[in-house]
């Protein structure tokens, strides 16, 4: 099996990256954190921080199996992201402090996946 098949029973514990919408079981979540968003969002071992950098609601999927030449990466601002599934929204923000700290320390300017914000072009 594919280290990243989900079973069937599993799919109500999935969650999604606030910052790059992978989507992920909680547990994967806990046991590796995000696999592009961990250096600054440490969510590995920590269900505080993945309570509050992730969300259970998001809509629609997106298998992505080489982001670099996926034009609907690109698109979703996916281009940069490891291979897996990603969600097209995900509802909900980062908290205050967890914005602050990315654009401050990293920065990394966050824009929302849930539409309520766009990318300035």
């Amino acid at each position: 099996m594919s280290e990243n098949y989900v079973a069937p029973n599993q799919q109500r514990y999935l969650r999604a990256c606030m910052v790059c919408s992978i989507v992920m079981t909680q547990a994967r979540f806990r046991e590796e954190g995000c696999p592009n968003c961990e250096e600054f969002l440490h969510l590995q071992g920590s269900p505080d921080q993945i309570e509050s950098c992730t969300s259970a609601v998001f809509e629609g999927l997106i298998a992505l199996a080489d982001p670099t030449k996926s034009w609907i990466a690109k698109y979703n601002r996916l281009d940069g992201y490891v291979r897996g599934t990603y969600a097209n929204k995900v509802l909900g923000q980062l908290p205050d402090e967890i914005r602050t700290m990315l654009e401050e320390e990293y920065r990394i300017q966050y824009i929302p996946r849930d539409g309520s914000a766009t990318e300035a072009d």
